[in-house]
């Protein structure tokens, strides 16, 4: 399939007003393979807070970056991504635009917390959802401006995934739900149900498109 025509075949899996956000990380491996899976998740754009300035501000930089390129596996040449020098200003950029935070964060006392499969990513039209630094979590300020608290449930003796993993889990349940959403309704609030249901899985190559 060519890059023209597979672009065209993606376009209606997209999930539209999906950020994930990636406050202060460390390692730019981390960041690429956040990328990898927010463009292969369908997940519509990654904002990363950055206070070292270890980017570059404009994203045709960004996407010449070799760094980020390999370990993306070219993915930054297809997501838009969008950096900031504070955690207060990517907050304040993502109000502006209407956007619900949620964070994926252990139990924080006070705040709504769920497990992953508990959560309805449906709710808001426009949603960010905020992954932490490699050895810090998420920050303080990240969690007072969010609407909950998402934590992925584990069964071993290590309690702890790494950022590439984490996110890749948490942005899987948070497309699919709003994919699902997307497939049978045009409006928010459940509204403008759709006759059809839209395709929510690509199809294999020969069958053809069905809701699934």
């Amino acid at each position: 399939m060519s890059v023209r025509k597979r672009a065209e075949a993606i376009r209606s899996f997209r999930c539209k007003n999906l950020v994930a956000v990636i406050e202060d990380p460390n390692d730019i491996k981390n960041i690429g393979t956040v990328i990898r899976n927010v463009n292969a998740l369908g997940v519509e754009k990654v904002y990363i807070v950055d206070p070292r300035k270890a980017l570059p501000d404009d994203w045709q930089d960004m996407r010449e970056r070799k760094g980020l390129s390999a370990t993306s596996v070219s993915a930054v040449k297809w997501t838009f991504v969008k950096r900031f020098d504070s955690t207060e200003a990517c907050l304040a950029h993502l109000a502006k635009h209407g956007f619900v935070s949620i964070v994926t964060s252990p139990h924080v006392k006070g705040k709504t917390n769920v497990y992953l499969h508990e959560g309805d990513y449906t709710l808001h039209t426009k949603l960010a959802v905020w992954f932490g630094n490699e050895k810090r979590g998420i920050s303080d300020l990240a969690v007072e401006h969010s609407e909950m608290c998402v934590a992925i449930p584990m069964f071993g003796m290590i309690e702890s995934l790494n950022l590439g993993t984490s996110s890749g889990i948490v942005l899987y349940e948070v497309a699919k739900q709003r994919r699902q959403y997307q497939s049978q309704y045009r409006r928010r609030k459940r509204k403008g149900k759709r006759t059809e249901p839209l395709p929510t899985v690509m199809p294999r190559e020969g069958e053809p498109f069905s809701a699934g």
